[in-house]
């Protein structure tokens, strides 16, 4: 039985999405320190340069090679310009499931590209890996990255109540950890055959899904288990301490 993804590229109309390249780590650190995506997501906070490349050179190839999942960077088919990041994994080659995740860029928001491209990954999972299930999961005020599993056609399928950490800015400029509920989202082979289109989508988009696996298991660029790949997209906009917003506000 298969127990790796084969190394590939997936293409749409407008994206390319490839293995993670050494030329990728400038746009990659710029784009994880997105506040958006310190909020909803367990990456390393700053997202150093270092960081950057410990995922771009190594970790995210070794995601594929050992049977996690795969890793896909996202990028415009016209200019080549870093868009984000598609990631399956707790993938459970048994069953033929997996659990994806994303983050988007903050100049490349308002596009449809997290759909986009999250639905040409699903179709070469269910069209030519066999592949029977993949799972999302959303904080609760995740409203943002709700819009986008509704809109690809995933269907809610519960709460797992107090099961994530998201990370609140503080009335200093630091960020303080803050327990959530998670919403199960599934996507089947024939949620895509009743009608997977994403015609007149302008959804705001960051990263849309939150890390389930063990913050070692990938991405923990220093070895102490604070790594962790970031999970879902977030929400339009997030209030510090004082009441006041943060991040960018959603379209």
């Amino acid at each position: 039985m298969t127990t790796t993804f084969p190394d590939v590229t997936i293409s749409t109309d407008r994206l390319v999405l490839r293995p993670f390249e050494e030329e990728d780590v400038t746009a990659l650190a710029e784009m994880m320190n997105d506040e958006n995506i310190t909020a909803w997501t367990s990456v390393p906070h700053p997202y150093t340069h270092a960081d950057a490349r410990a995922w771009a050179t190594r970790d995210s190839h070794a995601e594929r090679a050992e049977g996690r999942g795969i890793v896909f960077a996202v990028a415009e088919f016209l200019t080549q310009r870093l868009v984000g990041v598609v990631h399956l994994r707790n993938t459970d080659w048994r069953t033929r499931a997996t659990e994806v995740g994303y983050v988007t860029a903050p100049w490349a928001r308002g596009e449809g590209y997290a759909g986009e491209s999250v639905l040409a990954v699903a179709r070469w999972l269910f069209r030519e890996q066999a592949f029977e299930r993949v799972e999302l999961r959303t904080a609760a005020d995740n409203t943002a990255s709700q819009q986008v599993a509704q809109k690809i056609g995933c269907i809610s399928e519960g709460v797992l109540r107090n099961a994530w950490t998201v990370r609140t800015q503080t009335a200093d400029g630091g960020w303080t950890d803050t327990r959530t509920d998670l919403i199960v989202w599934s996507l089947l082979p024939e949620d895509l055959d009743e009608g997977d289109g994403l015609d007149g989508y302008d959804g705001y988009e960051s990263y849309e899904s939150y890390d389930t696996h063990d913050t070692h298991d990938t991405h923990d660029t220093h070895g102490d288990g604070r790594g962790g790949y970031p999970g879902h997209l977030v929400p339009g906009q997030r209030s510090d301490a004082n009441g006041h917003p943060v991040g960018a506000d959603r379209k």
